[in-house]
């Protein structure tokens, strides 16, 4: 399966969209594939500062429990706590729904750094 080609990607399977001057950080289809039933989520960062290599939260599983990673540098101004109520909304919309935090970025070109679509894939 293609992955979206408006986001970058990190090799640990998370995407990020430019949305305004915020980036927009979620899970892709392959990891919601790879995870199976999404059970949990549990942000460790609500709000602040982050920075690119930093987890943000993570996510359960029947299968797994992940860390969930931030590819760039900012703070992070929302989160989507109808998450922790619903996880499931991740295994049914990952691209959209399913976002997980939101981040002004310091530098804005940094996501342009991250993996692309094509490049995504052929990695996964």
């Amino acid at each position: 399966m293609a992955s979206k080609t408006d986001r970058t990607y990190l090799e640990s399977h998370e995407w990020h969209k430019v949305e305004g001057d915020l980036v927009v950080i979620g899970i892709s289809q392959h990891a919601v594939d790879e995870l199976s039933d999404i059970t949990f989520i549990e942000y460790a960062k609500e709000s602040g500062s982050i920075s690119a290599g930093d987890t943000f939260g993570e996510i359960e599983s029947v299968k797994a429990t992940s860390e969930l990673y931030c590819g760039i540098d900012g703070e992070v101004v929302e989160v989507n706590n109808e998450l922790v109520d619903s996880p499931q909304t991740v295994n049914d919309d990952p691209w959209d729904a399913g976002w997980m935090i939101k981040v002004k970025p310091s530098n804005p070109d940094q996501v342009k750094s991250l993996l692309s679509a094509e490049d995504y894939d052929a990695k996964s």
